[in-house]
C-alpha cells in the first residue's frame, strides 16, 4: 500500500517546477544532448503513455483521471515557467539556464498511476525486470547547473539565498539540516531595476495564470476511492482468490498485491530469478482470478460518486489547468519565434 501513495507526488510536479529547487538546465531543443553521456536531454519515447496500451490495464482509464494534469501538461507548464523565467532574469542583466522540462519522466502519465495502482499488470516487463521499474526510467538524466549567487537568488525567487544554520555537533554539514535555510525578503532593486513580486518565479506564476489552489486534490479523492475499494466485498473475495491462486504457485506469504510488491522489489534494483518468478504468477493469478478488472470496476463506480458530489470543485480545478496551459503553450511558441 505503500508505493500506491507514492502516486500523489506527481500532481504537484507543475507546481515544484516553479520553484528554485527545479532549476537546473536550460531550454535547449529536445535534441540536445546530456554532456555527460551523449543522450538527450529530453526522449519522449520514454514519456509514459496516456492510456497503457499492453498489459492487464490496457485501454483502462479511471473516472477521475478526466480531472488529472497529464504529464505532457506538466511538462507544458514547466518549460514554459522555465523560458519565462530566463527571460525575467536576462532584463536584469543575468544569464542563467534552467532546466529542460520532461527530461526525467515517471512511470505513469498522471497521478492515478494505473499501470501499477492494483499491484504489477505488465507480463513482458515483469519477465524481464520483476517488480523493478525498466532501466530507462530509472536513468537520471542530469542537468548541472552553476551555483547561484545570493543577488541572483534574491531576483529569482523575490528572497534572499537561504543561509544554512551551523549544524548540531555529530551531523554533517549539509546532511539532514541542509533544507533548513532561514530565508529574508530580497532587496527592492537591482540594477537600477525593481525586483519583481515574488522574483522571476513568482513573475512566471502570474504571466501564466498559475493559481496557488490545492494542487492535490484530485489525488487525495483518487487516495480515497483506492483505500474505499479495497473495503468492498468484491474486491476483498477478488483479493483472497488471488492470494490462493499465489500460495498455490508456491508464494506463501502475501495476502495482497502490494505485499508481493514489497516483497519482490530487491535492495539493489536488480531482480533476482526469485523476484521475476514472483512477478510474473503475480500477474497470471490477476488475470485468473480477473483482479484487476474487479478492483478498478469497484474503484471506477466510487470515483462516479466522487465526482457527483465535488462536481463544481473538479469544474473548476479543470478549468483552470486549461487556462494554465493554454497560456503556457501561447508563452512556448512565442518563445520558439
Amino acid at each position: 500500500m505503500k508505493r500506491i501513495k507514492q502516486t500523489a507526488a506527481a500532481v504537484a510536479l507543475a507546481a515544484s517546477a516553479l520553484l528554485v529547487s527545479a532549476c537546473s538546465s536550460g531550454t535547449t531543443p529536445d535534441t540536445a544532448q546530456n554532456a555527460a553521456d551523449g543522450k538527450p536531454i529530453v526522449n519522449k519515447e520514454n514519456w509514459p503513455e496516456k492510456t497503457p496500451t499492453r498489459g492487464l490495464t490496457k485501454d483502462l482509464t479511471l473516472p477521475l483521471e478526466a480531472y488529472m494534469a497529464s504529464y505532457e501538461d506538466q511538462v507544458t507548464i514547466e518549460q514554459a515557467a522555465n523560458d519565462l523565467q530566463q527571460s525575467c532574469m536576462k532584463d536584469y542583466g543575468i544569464d542563467l539556464t534552467l532546466p529542460k522540462a520532461g527530461a526525467n519522466p515517471p512511470p505513469s502519465d498522471n497521478d492515478a498511476n494505473i499501470e501499477r495502482r492494483y499491484g504489477i499488470t505488465d507480463r513482458a516487463q515483469a519477465e524481464k525486470y520483476g517488480y523493478e521499474l525498466p532501466p530507462a526510467l530509472r536513468e537520471h538524466t542530469k542537468q548541472p547547473m552553476r551555483d547561484l549567487s545570493g543577488v541572483e537568488v534574491e531576483v529569482l525567487t523575490g528572497h534572499t539565498k537561504p543561509e544554512l544554520p551551523k549544524a548540531p555537533e555529530g551531523v554533517k554539514a549539509g546532511g539532514a539540516f541542509a533544507g533548513l535555510g532561514q530565508t529574508k525578503p530580497a532587496r527592492s532593486e537591482y540594477n537600477g531595476k525593481k525586483l519583481k513580486t515574488g522574483g522571476c518565479v513568482g513573475w512566471s506564476k502570474e504571466q501564466l495564470g498559475v493559481q496557488e489552489a490545492d494542487p492535490v486534490v484530485v489525488a487525495q479523492l483518487a487516495g480515497d476511492s483506492l483505500v474505499q475499494s479495497m473495503k468492498d466485498d468484491k474486491v476483498v473475495k477478488a483479493i483472497a482468490a488471488w492470494s490462493s491462486c499465489m500460495d498455490g504457485k508456491g508464494h506463501k506469504g502475501p495476502a495482497d498485491p502490494y505485499k508481493a510488491m514489497d516483497q519482490g522489489v530487491t535492495d539493489d534494483g536488480k531482480p533476482s530469478q526469485e523476484s521475476i518468478a514472483l512477478a510474473v504468477d503475480d500477474i497470471d493469478c490477476k488475470k485468473q482470478t480477473d483482479l484487476v478488472k474487479i478492483w478498478s470496476g469497484v474503484e471506477s463506480t466510487i470515483q462516479d460518486k466522487q465526482i457527483a458530489d465535488n462536481k463544481s470543485r473538479l469544474n473548476g480545478i479543470k478549468e483552470q489547468r486549461g487556462k494554465e496551459i493554454a497560456a503556457a503553450r501561447k508563452q512556448m511558441a512565442a518563445s520558439a519565434r
